[in-house]
């Protein structure tokens, strides 16, 4: 995320890592505690920034985890983009790179255990300052996956009867609550694991092979 100083410069990569810093302990926190029971002077302790700092990146607690939900999102989206190009380049085919962009996922979630279960909390409350945010953020995400899918069908290599919106959220869906089982309850699989099962699924569901 662009901070207003110039990048390359000191002061810019300086700011950049005080934000990391905020976002990281403010999702931790809030992971194990809830939005409401976390105080910015918390955030701050954790970060091992003084509370002035927090208000200096954000104008409040609320202003900073919009914009750690737009940074993590970000950073996934991103992720499936760079999957998805990274197949295409090496010559796979659309379903190939609709398996990377599953294996991507699985990445970015085992790396952001804690972003991972606040997002999809988050996704399902109506009340928050930050819902449309979410909204806009979370469609990026999906376009990514969307966007193959339709090159598939336009290059014939999938079914035109494919509804490609609701298909696209249900497999970045698949992703997200598959991810959140096995770590909650088979962390002894490992990634590769996972991702072969889900594979299978894929192959199987969208590309149309028995």
């Amino acid at each position: 995320m662009e901070s207003s100083n110039s990048p390359g410069g000191a002061g810019g990569g300086r700011r950049e890592a005080t934000r990391q810093k905020l976002y990281e302990a403010a999702v931790t926190l809030i992971a194990e505690q809830g939005f409401s029971a976390t105080t910015v002077d918390e955030i701050a302790e954790r970060a091992g920034v003084a509370k002035g700092t927090v208000y200096y990146n954000f104008a409040s607690k609320s202003v900073l985890f919009e914009e750690l939900l737009r940074h993590g999102v970000g950073l996934l989206t991103a992720s499936l983009r760079d999957a998805a190009e990274r197949t295409a380049e090496a010559g796979g085919s659309k379903v190939d790179s609709l398996d990377a962009m599953v294996r991507a996922g699985l990445v970015f979630i085992d790396r952001y255990p804690s972003f991972t279960q606040l997002y999809v909390a988050e996704l399902w409350r109506t009340n928050r300052a930050w819902q449309s945010t979410l909204m806009v953020v979370r469609q990026e995400a999906v376009a990514v996956v969307e966007g193959v899918l339709r090159e598939g069908v336009e290059a014939d290599e999938l079914s035109e009867e494919i509804d490609i919106g609701l298909t696209a959220s249900a497999l970045v869906g698949m992703v997200l609550v598959a991810a959140l089982d096995w770590q909650a309850f088979q962390p002894e699989r490992s990634l590769d694991d996972v991702h072969a099962a889900l594979s299978r699924l894929l192959q199987g569901r969208v590309s149309g092979k028995p």
